[in-house]
C-alpha cells in the first residue's frame, strides 16, 4: 500500500493533520480550513475599545483643540503670514498627532469638533462692545477654512489606515 504524496491522502490517510500525509500540513488546514490565507495587518473588525486610557487621550486632545484654537485665532492675525502658517501648521499637527497617539479617527475627530466650536461659535461671535477678534481679511478666512480642510484631511487619512489601504501604485 502506497501513501499519497502531497494532496490530501484519501480518507484513510487523514491521521488529523488536515488530510495530509507525512505529517506535511495541507493548504486548507494551514489557513485555518477556509481555504484562504489570512491578511497580515489587516485590523479587527469593529471599533477600538473604550478604554480608560483611550478616554483620557480624548480629553486631552479635546482641551488640546480649544488651546490651539484659541492661540491660532490670536497668532494669525499678529503675525500675517507667518502666524497663519504657523496656526495652520499647529492644527495639522495636534490633529494628527491624535490620529497617531489614539490610533482611530476620533483622534482627529475629538480635536477637530473642539477646535471647530471654539473658533466659529466662541470666538466669531460679536460682542456688544463691537470687539471681534477675526479682523476681515483674507488670513481670517484662510484660517477658518483651512483648519477645516486640514481636519477632513487628516480623519479621512486615519479612516484609510484603520481599514488597512496600502499605500502604493494602482494595479502593481
Amino acid at each position: 500500500m502506497s501513501k499519497a504524496k502531497g494532496g490530501n491522502g484519501g480518507a484513510a490517510a487523514d491521521d488529523g493533520k488536515g488530510g495530509a500525509a507525512d505529517g506535511q500540513r495541507s493548504r486548507a488546514a494551514s489557513a485555518g480550513g477556509s481555504g484562504t490565507r489570512p491578511r497580515s495587518g489587516a485590523p479587527a473588525a469593529g471599533p477600538a475599545p473604550l478604554t480608560p486610557g483611550r478616554i483620557g487621550i480624548y480629553v486631552l486632545l479635546l482641551v488640546a483643540g480649544v488651546l490651539v484654537g484659541l492661540a491660532g485665532t490670536l497668532v494669525q492675525a499678529a503675525w500675517f503670514p507667518g502666524g497663519l502658517v504657523l496656526a495652520l501648521a499647529a492644527v495639522g499637527g495636534l490633529f494628527y498627532g491624535g490620529t497617531r497617539a489614539s490610533g482611530t479617527t476620533a483622534g482627529a475627530l475629538v480635536p477637530g469638533a473642539a477646535w471647530l466650536v471654539t473658533v466659529f461659535v466662541l470666538l466669531s461671535d460679536v460682542r456688544p462692545e463691537g470687539d471681534f477678534l477675526f479682523g476681515p481679511g483674507v488670513g481670517s478666512y484662510v484660517f477658518l477654512l483651512g483648519g477645516i480642510v486640514v481636519a477632513v484631511i487628516c480623519a479621512t487619512a486615519a479612516q484609510m489606515r484603520t481599514m488597512g489601504a496600502r499605500p502604493g501604485r494602482v494595479g502593481g
